[in-house]
């Protein structure tokens, strides 16, 4: 299993300047050339690390949730990564081998290792290996709605058997690292993977908002009243009921990681 991360650099001088960057009132799109030096940040607390910031709550924007694209060289890391405590995090690991420590136990993740990361949790991550470790971090404040904090998860793609959606005959299918009845989650983060020629056949439109990172292959992908050509390394944002489909284009399997936010009331006080 190949998943996309990005590198850095910057292109060239000799390059066209016009790219497929959107940015409007329902959703987002930031190619994948958008990923340049120029754009990354740096956080507090970590050592030899720099990040992607690709979702963060704002006014037009994300309002449930950040994600980054993390790179640490190796040796860097950090002993107090989370400085919000009552956020929970997901972490998907693309490329590398970072450990993990959640309330003293330690994990040495790999690519495909997903790691679900309670509110109020301990924790710290450090490449000890001889490559860059490049990962995904999804960050949401917890909403108890009455239920008892969930438990750390590690767990790896690669041991999980995706679950196709009904009558597609395996051409669409997520894979879940969480069991969607477990209300003790407010959000799900899964691999959505469709076969060539897979389709949403349908504009989905529901509350759910959305991140998308492609990982892997091609598509073109309806986003409000567009459709958008996108491949591994692009990532979108889709503002709650804004209407979505796709089509695979192949020819290999088109994959993306997906957020949501789930199984809670919304507030009824405008923020």
């Amino acid at each position: 299993m190949t998943y996309y991360a990005p590198e850095g650099g910057l292109p060239p001088q000799t390059q066209l300047m016009t790219g497929r960057a959107v940015f409007t009132d329902a959703y987002a799109f930031i190619p994948r050339g958008v990923f340049s030096d120029i754009v990354t940040s740096f956080l507090p607390g970590w050592d030899g690390t720099r990040l992607w910031l690709i979702a963060r709550p704002m006014t037009g924007f994300s309002e449930t949730f950040s994600q980054y694209v993390m790179e640490v060289a190796p040796g860097g890391g950090s002993d107090t990564p989370e400085p919000e405590a009552e956020a929970q995090g997901v972490l998907f690991v693309t490329e590398g081998t970072p450990t993990l420590t959640i309330d003293g136990q330690r994990h040495d993740l790999r690519a495909g290792s997903y790691a679900y990361i309670p509110a109020g949790s301990a924790w710290t991550l450090w490449n000890h290996g001889a490559d860059h470790a490049r990962f995904h971090w999804v960050r949401k404040i917890w909403e108890s709605g009455g239920m008892a904090k969930p438990e750390p998860l590690i767990l790896n793609e690669q041991d999980i058997a995706p679950s196709p959606m009904p009558d597609t005959n395996g051409a669409w299918a997520t894979t879940r690292f969480v069991d969607p009845t477990d209300l003790r989650h407010d959000m799900h983060v899964t691999i959505v993977t469709f076969q060539p020629g897979g389709v949403i056949p349908f504009e989905e439109t529901h509350v759910m908002e959305h991140g998308l990172y492609v990982l892997q292959g091609k598509a073109v992908y309806k986003l409000n009243k567009d459709w958008v050509e996108v491949e591994a390394g692009d990532f979108m944002w889709l503002r709650a009921y804004c209407p979505q489909a796709c089509y695979a284009a192949g020819p290999g399997p088109f994959r993306y990681l997906l957020y949501k936010d789930v199984n809670r009331h919304p507030s009824l006080r405008l923020k």
